[in-house]
C-alpha cells in the first residue's frame, strides 16, 4: 500500500469513527481491542495541543496519542493483555492537566434506577436524574443523567470543558430515554448545561437540568451542581390533632417584596436576613404557618414565581440553597410550619426550560389545545407521559422530604382539571368518554397527595380550586382528590363584594355575607385574603373600604373579625396585617412606615390578637370543618347588617358567639340567643381603643338572661358597637 492509500484509508477510518461518535461516543472514545493483545485509546480533546495517556498511578507514558480527526479526535495504539487502566495527560493553551477518561467508566444507572425516572420505584426520581457529585469506580466526581429520548445527542457543558458539547457527550440508555455520564474531576458548585442535538440535526439553544438542585442567579441561566439535599432534621413534637381541628391561620408572603434593604440599592433580603427579621415577626404576630410564594427559581420577576424554570431549585436570589434549608429550621425552631406554593399546572416557554427539550414536545403536549395556555402564555404538562408525573410527583415529594416542608398549596387546581378551561368550544380536545374532565391531570392529583401524605403524615396539601369541583378535599379512596383543604373563592369573593358596599346599601347585599355557610362544610376550607386579591386594579383591602378614613379602618377591622370567627382555616396576604395602603408592587418592599401611624398599628394588634384567640379557643378552630360546630343565631336582620352565629368544639365545652354590625350606628340592647347560661366574656371587640376604635361595648362581657331568644332558653342583651365585631366566649361558673 502507497503512502497516499495509506492516508485515504486513515481518513475514511477517521471519518466513520467520528460518524459513530456522534451516534454512540461511548462505541469510539476510551479504550477499544482492535487486535490480539492491541488496544487503541481515543479521546475527543478540540482544544489540545498534545495527549498522551499515563498510567493509573505514578508518570509512566502509555502512549502518545495522535490527532486523527479535526473535530478533535485523538488516537494511540498500545499492547496490553488485559483493557488498560489510564489517565490522560492534556496539554492546551492554559497548560498541561492529568486527568480521569470519562469514557473509561462504566454504567451508572442500574434497572431500579431506569424504573425510578418512570415513577415504577419506590425510589424518587430525583435520585437518579441531574447532577449528583459522588464516588464511581474509585473516582469523584459528578454522575450527569437526563431524560431525552429523542435527542441525536446530548452532552454536558460547563465551566469545565469551556461549554464545548464535543467534550463531554453521554451514554444513551435505549430502554429509558436517558443519558448519562460520569465526570471524573467535577465538583460542587459547578455551572453546567445540556446541549443537545434533536432528533432533525439541529443544535438547540442549550437546555437547564430539569432536575438541577440549584441554579444560577437571574438573569444568568446556567444550573449549578450540588449534593442532594440531606433528609430534613426531625422536629419538636407537633400538635397530634387531624389537620382540620388545628388552628391553622396562614400568613402569605411574596419573600422579594416582604422587605427590602434600602441602604443598598433595595436589594433582597437573604435567607439568612430574612430568618431574622421576617420569622419572628410571623411568630409574633401568632401566625402558625408561613406560606411562600413559588420560590422553584423563575427567570422573571414580573412572574412572582408562578412561571417557573427549576422545579427542585430554591431560588437562588435569595442565597444558596444550604441558607434556605437555614430559613425552614429556623422557622421550625420557632414552632412554625412552611408551605410552599407549587405549580404544576403550567410552565413557561424560556427556550432553557422544558419547552421542545429534546427538540420535540416531551414535557408537553404537542396539540396547543392540550398543552398551552392561551391566558398565560405558557405549557401544559403532559400528563400521561409517566416521566412527566415521575417529575411533578417526585418534586413534591422532594420538598417535603429533603427540606421538610409542611404543606403545599397547589396553584391553579382548576386549569388542570378541565380540558375547556378558559377555551372557547374549538379550542380543547374531549376525554375518551367525550367529557371536559382532563383523567390524565386528576389521577396525577390524586398520586401526588397520596405521595405527599405518605412522605410526610404531618404536612398538608391545599387546593386553589375556584370550581364546584366536587370532593376536593375528599380522600382518594372516597373518589375524592385527596387534598387536605381547599380555598374558599367563593366566601372571599362575595365577602369582599359585600364589604365594598357603603353601609347604607348593605341590607340589599346581605345574602353575599351568609351565602357561604350553606357549603362551608362541602370542604375542609382556607378562607384566602390572597396576593391576588391586592393586585392589578383590584385596591389593596383597606382601598375597598368605603366610607372616611374612620369608617375604612372599623370596616377592616371588623371585616377581619368575622373571618378570624367564621369557620375555616384563615390566611392573609403581608401587608394585609396593617392595612397596607398601596396596592402590592413586588418590585419594592411593604410601606413598614405606616405602623407609625396609630390607625395601621391598631390592625396590626387586632390580627396579632386574632391570632391569640384563635389557637387558644378550642370553639373557634377545632370544628371548622363541620357544621355541627356551628350554629346560626341571626342571620335575617338585613336591615341593621347585623349577623350573629355561635361556634363548639368537638366535646361542646369551649363555646363562642361571634357577632358582627356592619353599619356605622351603635346598637344598644341588642338581644341574641345564648346557647349556655352564665357569664359570656368579651374576648376580642374590633372597636376597642387599642386598635383605633372608640371603646364601644360590653365592659368586658355579660351575663345570659333567663329570657328566651332565638330558639335558645337564654340570651344576651349586647351593645353594638358601629362597624365592629365582637367574639364572646363562654366561662365556666
Amino acid at each position: 500500500m502507497t503512502t497516499s492509500q495509506r492516508r485515504i484509508t486513515e481518513t475514511a477510518a477517521s471519518e466513520a469513527l467520528a460518524d459513530d461518535w456522534r451516534r454512540d461516543p461511548f462505541a469510539v472514545l476510551g479504550a477499544h481491542a482492535v487486535g490480539a493483545d492491541v488496544w487503541e485509546i481515543r479521546v475527543m480533546a478540540p482544544h489540545a495541543l498534545a495527549v498522551t495517556a499515563l498510567s493509573k498511578t505514578g508518570d509512566e507514558r502509555l502512549v502518545e496519542l495522535r490527532r486523527i480527526h479535526d473535530m478533535g479526535l485523538y488516537a494511540g495504539r498500545l499492547k496490553s493483555a488485559d483493557r488498560p487502566r489510564y489517565r490522560l495527560r492534556v496539554e492546551d493553551a492554559g497548560g498541561a492537566h492529568v486527568i480521569e477518561d470519562p469514557y473509561a467508566f462504566g454504567l451508572l444507572l442500574d434497572e431500579d434506577a431506569l424504573r425510578a425516572v418512570r415513577g415504577e420505584s419506590e425510589r424518587p426520581a430525583y435520585e437518579v436524574l441531574g447532577s449528583h457529585p459522588r464516588d464511581h469506580e474509585g473516582a469523584t466526581g459528578v454522575a450527569f443523567a437526563v431524560w431525552a429520548p429523542n435527542a441525536q445527542r446530548v452532552s454536558v457543558v460547563g465551566d469545565f470543558n469551556n461549554w464545548d458539547g464535543r467534550r463531554h457527550a453521554m451514554r444513551l440508555r435505549h430502554d429509558a430515554g436517558v443519558w448519562e455520564l460520569f465526570i471524573p474531576g467535577v465538583g460542587a458548585g459547578a455551572a453546567y448545561k445540556y446541549e443537545i442535538v434533536g432528533p432533525a440535526g439541529d443544535v438547540l439553544p442549550l437546555k437547564a437540568d430539569p432536575y438541577a438542585f440549584c441554579a444560577e442567579r437571574t438573569p444568568a441561566t446556567a444550573s449549578i451542581v450540588e449534593p442532594t439535599p440531606r433528609s430534613a432534621s426531625p422536629r419538636a413534637p407537633r400538635d397530634p390533632r387531624p389537620a382540620r381541628e388545628q388552628p391553622i391561620s396562614i400568613y402569605e408572603c411574596h419573600l422579594g417584596s416582604w422587605a427590602r434593604v434600602a441602604a443598598e440599592g433595595g436589594r433582597y433580603l437573604t435567607w439568612r436576613e430574612m430568618a431574622e427579621r421576617l420569622l419572628p415577626y410571623v411568630e409574633e404576630m401568632g401566625f402558625t404557618h408561613l406560606e411562600l410564594l413559588p420560590i422553584t427559581e423563575f427567570p422573571f420577576d414580573g412572574s412572582w414565581g408562578y412561571q417557573p424554570i427549576s422545579m427542585y431549585a430554591p431560588t437562588s436570589r435569595f442565597g444558596p440553597p444550604d441558607d434556605f434549608r437555614f430559613f425552614i429550621e429556623e422557622a421550625h425552631r420557632r414552632g412554625l410550619g412552611v408551605l410552599l406554593d407549587w405549580v404544576p399546572a403550567h410552565f413557561p416557554n424560556d427556550p432553557h426550560g422544558l419547552a421542545q427539550f429534546d427538540g420535540t414536545h416531551l414535557y408537553e403536549h404537542a396539540d396547543p389545545r392540550q398543552g398551552f395556555h392561551q391566558d398565560w402564555g405558557t405549557h401544559i404538562y403532559n400528563y400521561d407521559r409517566k416521566e412527566v408525573q415521575a417529575y411533578l410527583i417526585s418534586n413534591a415529594r422532594f420538598w417535603l422530604e429533603r427540606y421538610g416542608l409542611d404543606g403545599l398549596r397547589v396553584d391553579a387546581v382548576a386549569s388542570m382539571l378541565y380540558l375547556d378551561y378558559s377555551r372557547k368550544p374549538d379550542e380543547w380536545i374531549p376525554n375518551k368518554h367525550g367529557g371536559n374532565e382532563n383523567l390524565e391531570a386528576i389521577d396525577l392529583l390524586r398520586r401526588m397527595n397520596e405521595t405527599a401524605y405518605a412522605t410526610a403524615p404531618h404536612a398538608i396539601t391545599v387546593a386553589e380550586e375556584s370550581t364546584a369541583w366536587p370532593g376536593v378535599s375528599r380522600p382518594t379512596w372516597t373518589g375524592g382528590l385527596g387534598f387536605g383543604f381547599k380555598w374558599n373563592m367563593g366566601w372571599m369573593a362575595d365577602t369582599l363584594r359585600f364589604m365594598s358596599h357603603d353601609p347604607v346599601y348593605r341590607r340589599y347585599h346581605h345574602d353575599e355575607l351568609t351565602f357561604g355557610l350553606l357549603y362551608a362544610f362541602s370542604e375542609n376550607f382556607i378562607l384566602p385574603l390572597s396576593h391576588d386579591e391586592v393586585v392589578h386594579g383590584k385596591r389593596s383591602l383597606i382601598g375597598r373600604m368605603p366610607g372616611d378614613r374612620w369608617q375604612r379602618f372599623a370596616n377592616l377591622r371588623a371585616y377581619f373579625g368575622f373571618m378570624w370567627g367564621h369557620p375555616g382555616k384563615k390566611l392573609l396576604f403581608m401587608g394585609g396585617e396593617f392595612a397596607q395602603e398601596r396596592e402590592w408592587n413586588h418590585d419594592a418592599g411593604l410601606d413598614w412606615e405606616l405602623l407609625h401611624d396609630s390607625m395601621h398599628k391598631g390592625v396590626q394588634n387586632l390580627v396579632r390578637d386574632l391570632n391569640a384567640a384563635y389557637r387558644r379557643t378550642p370553639a373557634l378552630h377545632e370544628r371548622d370543618c363541620e357544621s355541627d360546630g356551628f350554629q346560626w343565631l341571626v342571620c335575617d336582620d338585613r336591615d341593621n347588617s347585623v349577623i350573629a352565629f355561635a361556634r363548639f368544639d368537638r366535646k361542646r365545652e369551649s363555646v363562642c358567639i361571634v357577632v358582627c354590625n356592619f353599619t356605622p350606628v351603635v346598637r344598644h340592647d341588642y338581644m341574641i340567643g345564648a346557647p349556655r347560661p352564665g357569664f359570656w366574656a368579651e374576648i376580642v371587640n374590633t372597636d376597642a381603643s387599642f386598635y383605633g376604635g372608640g371603646d364601644v361595648g360590653n365592659a368586658g362581657g355579660l351575663k345570659a338572661i333567663n329570657e328566651p331568644s332565638h330558639g335558645q332558653n337564654q340570651s344576651l342583651r349586647l351593645t353594638l358597637p358601629p362597624l365592629a365585631t365582637l367574639i364572646l366566649e363562654w366561662r365556666k361558673d
